[in-house]
């Protein structure tokens, strides 16, 4: 069903802007379920996908189509200035202006980043694999200037007091980084423990010299009004985070 509302009331009541100070010439927005489920690979009729698609297209007056991903957990992040492009990957890049790159989630953490200068963006898509292997700093890679001068935002994603893992997640992110510890504490269940992956991805761009890092205040399982789950509900939607860079004002 389609929200009768227009405009900024629109925005407030169905997208999420990033509070973060990027350049005016770039543009991020997250949805939420109520700009409708987004993704091919949840069982949705196709023919409702390409038309939820295109109504974000049209309410964000997007300078174009956003490029669509088939992710796979995986830490590969490609530039969209390359050819060809391979589309089962978990993040894309460009310095190109009007292009959008965008990743979906439902509980993962979706991260947002750009240059101060406005001219480079990327999007990421961070599940508990993708932070342990490295897919941040696979799309940190392709910026050309220091990592000081790159902002994140941390957008909805599964809260710390809802993340249940086994104790071979919180083995292997502790092996790799001590400090990871401070992400984890014992659940209920035995053996099992709570994790914080804001704070894990925090940790991993400390590490790799960005420090402007903004959000990290969501929970997609607790908040059912606004976010879908794939803990909460099993089979359901998928929100979109987008990032482009276009001269205009910003929405």
């Amino acid at each position: 069903m389609r929200l009768n509302l227009t405009g900024l009331e629109l925005k407030l009541s169905i997208f999420i802007k990033p509070n973060w100070p990027a350049p005016e010439n770039v543009h991020a927005v997250t949805t939420t379920r109520a700009s409708l489920n987004l993704s091919h690979y949840v069982g949705d009729d196709r023919a409702k996908v390409l038309a939820n698609r295109q109504r974000l297209q049209e309410d964000l007056n997007l300078p174009s189509e956003p490029v669509w991903l088939n992710q796979q957990h995986s830490i590969e992040v490609i530039d969209l200035g390359q050819k060809p492009v391979n589309l089962s990957v978990d993040g894309v890049y460009t310095n190109k202006t009007n292009m959008v790159c965008a990743v979906l989630t439902a509980d993962c953490l979706p991260v947002l980043l750009c240059s101060e200068d406005g001219k480079e963006i990327a999007a990421v898509h961070a599940g508990w694999r993708g932070l342990l292997n490295g897919v941040i700093a696979q799309g940190v890679q392709y910026f050309r200037g220091t990592p000081g001068e790159i902002l994140a935002w941390l957008g909805p994603a599964i809260g710390p007091q809802a993340f249940e893992v086994g104790s071979e997640v919180h083995e292997a992110f502790v092996e790799q980084d001590p400090q990871a510890a401070q992400a984890f504490y014992p659940s209920k269940n035995a053996g099992r423990f709570m994790a914080d992956i804001y704070q894990l991805a925090k940790l991993r761009l400390y590490q790799l010299g960005i420090n402007k890092i903004y959000g990290g205040d969501f929970c997609t399982y607790s908040d059912q009004d606004r976010f879908y789950s794939y803990r909460r509900e099993g089979q359901t939607g998928r929100m979109a985070s987008l990032i482009w860079c276009e001269k205009s004002t910003p929405i």
